[in-house]
């Protein structure tokens, strides 16, 4: 009995396609954290939230479940709730920069440090944490490889099909690295008010993405009976009704808990008299130079 219960789980942990690359980058990143760890204080809740995040993401991208992600709507609606929200999340959460640029040997991280100062790292920085892009760009590529027509083509082309994926991943980090930063504008690029109403901005499209797919009583994606749907007897619609209630319900709550999140960070600055810095130094500013003039 244990035997085939650990010959079905090695068939689930088996990659319906293989990427060597994802495997890669995967392992790079786990080791610069583990190394990190052994330089900062990294606590027992950051570890858990990276590893945990670490291991959604390789669970939906290069196992089993990629199998079914392509044979079910819902299944594929899972897999990117993993992947554009949840995972992200809880990888960002664990503020995972510091630790794994202080897993980098000291010839690399005074490497890093130099591109990060030159008019292309700059340039770089300035797109990834761009505040009105970022955003823009987690809602655009969520819902634009929904478009019945790019779905489509996304499903039956290998190539379109990974690009999708990571392109959500990619998206989610930017986003979530956003929302969770915990400083004040500057050095944040999001000021604190905006990483509470971003993310109610960026939930009621999808929101309603997922309410329209929920309630639509025709196969708007054929492209998961032409390869086959994988549980036998599952309408197309009922299939989609399941998808649209991930992303009309579970997405929904994922972007809920980052506006709590926000809206505590944006309370603990208040508290401390942080919210406008620039304010307050032109105020000291201007109250010295009239205090020079009086005298």
């Amino acid at each position: 009995m244990a035997a085939d219960y650990f010959t079905y789980a090695l068939e689930w942990l088996t990659p319906w396609e293989f990427s060597p690359t994802l495997v890669v980058l995967f392992l790079a990143g786990a080791v610069l954290f583990y190394r990190g760890v052994g330089v900062h204080r990294v606590t027992r809740t950051r570890q858990w939230l990276f590893w945990t995040g670490v291991i959604m993401l390789y669970l939906s991208l290069h196992t089993r479940v990629d199998y079914y992600s392509q044979r079910l709507f819902f299944a594929h609606r899972i897999q990117h709730l993993f992947l554009h929200h949840l995972a992200p999340l809880l990888v960002m959460a664990a503020y995972p920069g510091q630790v794994m640029r202080a897993g980098l040997g000291l010839r690399w991280r005074r490497r890093l440090r130099q591109f990060q100062r030159g008019f292309v790292g700059r340039l770089l920085i300035a797109v990834l944490t761009n505040r009105f892009l970022v955003p823009l760009l987690f809602v655009v590529l969520v819902l634009g490889f929904l478009i019945p027509v790019v779905q489509f083509y996304s499903m039956l082309d290998w190539r379109l099909y990974r690009a999708m994926n990571w392109a959500v991943v990619v998206s989610g980090f930017m986003y979530w690295n956003l929302i969770l930063d915990r400083r004040p504008r500057p050095p944040a690029a999001l000021s604190p008010g905006g990483r509470v109403l971003s993310p109610i901005i960026t939930t009621v499209p999808q929101m309603v993405t997922g309410a329209v797919i929920t309630f639509t009583e025709r196969d708007i994606y054929p492209i998961f009976d032409l390869c086959g749907r994988a549980i036998p007897g599952l309408s197309a619609v009922t299939d989609q009704a399941i998808g649209g209630l991930t992303m009309w319900v579970l997405a929904g709550f994922v972007e809920v808990f980052g506006l709590l999140y926000a809206l505590s960070t944006f309370m603990r600055l208040s508290s401390r008299g942080r919210l406008r810095p620039k304010q307050k130094t032109r105020d000291a500013h201007h109250a010295k130079v009239s205090a020079q003039a009086t005298h």
